[in-house]
C-alpha cells in the first residue's frame, strides 16, 4: 500500500474519532474565550427563555453540520493548503458548537434529537463537494457560510435586547462565518450553480424547522 493510501486512512481514522467526538463528547475548543462571558444572566420569561433554547438547538445543529462537513472535505481535498484551511475554520467552528451547548445547558433547554442523521447528511455531502475537486468544495463553504450569515441575522433579530449572552455568541459565530467565507474565496472557490444553490436553501430549512421541536 502506498504512503498516500497509508496517509488517507490515517485521516479516516481521525475523522471516525472527531465524529464521535462531535456527537457525543464535549467540543473541544480553542483558546478563544467564549464571547458571553461577558455579560451577566438576564431575567427571560419562560416563553423567551424555551424559544432561545430551541433557537440555539437549531445553531447547535448547524455547528454539527459545520463539522461533518469541513471533516469531510479536509479528508478528500487534494491540496493540502486547502486541506490546511479546512482543518483549521472547523477547528474554530468547533468553539461555536461548545458556545452553543453551554448556552442550551443555560436555557434549560437540550440538543436535537436528530443530530446523527445531520451529521451523516452533512458529511456526505461534503464528500461529494470535496470529490469534485478543491475549487467546487471552496465554492460550496463560501455558499454554505454566506447561508448560514443571513440565517444568524434571522435569529439575532429574534433575541431580546438585554440578552445581551445569546446575542455575543451570534455575533461572533456571524464574523467568523463571514470570515471562513471569504478565506475560502480568496484560496479560489467557483461559484456554485443556482440549482445547487437553492438545494442547499431547501435543506437548510427542513433542518431548522425539524430541529426547532426535536
Amino acid at each position: 500500500m502506498s504512503e498516500r493510501h497509508y496517509s488517507l486512512a490515517d485521516r479516516a481514522l481521525v475523522n471516525l474519532d472527531q465524529a464521535v467526538r462531535t456527537l457525543f463528547g464535549r467540543p473541544m475548543v480553542t483558546e478563544r474565550r467564549n464571547p458571553a462571558a461577558h455579560f451577566e444572566e438576564v431575567d427571560l420569561s419562560d416563553d423567551e427563555r424555551r424559544h432561545i433554547g430551541r433557537l440555539m438547538r437549531i445553531n447547535h445543529t448547524g455547528e454539527i453540520c459545520a463539522q461533518a462537513l469541513y471533516q469531510a472535505q479536509a479528508l478528500t481535498a487534494r491540496d493540502p493548503q486547502v486541506r490546511e484551511r479546512l482543518e483549521r475554520s472547523a477547528r474554530e467552528e468547533n468553539d461555536h458548537l461548545a458556545w452553543c451547548e453551554q448556552r442550551i445547558e443555560e436555557l434549560g433547554g437540550r440538543k436535537s434529537l436528530l443530530n446523527p442523521f445531520w451529521y451523516a447528511g452533512s458529511f456526505a455531502m461534503g464528500t461529494a463537494a470535496g470529490l469534485a475537486g478543491d475549487h467546487w468544495s471552496l465554492g460550496f463553504v463560501v455558499e454554505t457560510e454566506r447561508q448560514v450569515e443571513d440565517h444568524l441575522d434571522e435569529h439575532i433579530a429574534q433575541v431580546p435586547a438585554d440578552d445581551q449572552r445569546t446575542r455575543a455568541i451570534l455575533e461572533q459565530m456571524k464574523a467568523d462565518e463571514m470570515h471562513h467565507a471569504d478565506v475560502a474565496h480568496d484560496a479560489g472557490g467557483a461559484p456554485l450553480p443556482a440549482p445547487v444553490k437553492l438545494a442547499m436553501k431547501a435543506v437548510a430549512k427542513v433542518m431548522t424547522r425539524g430541529v426547532y421541536w426535536l
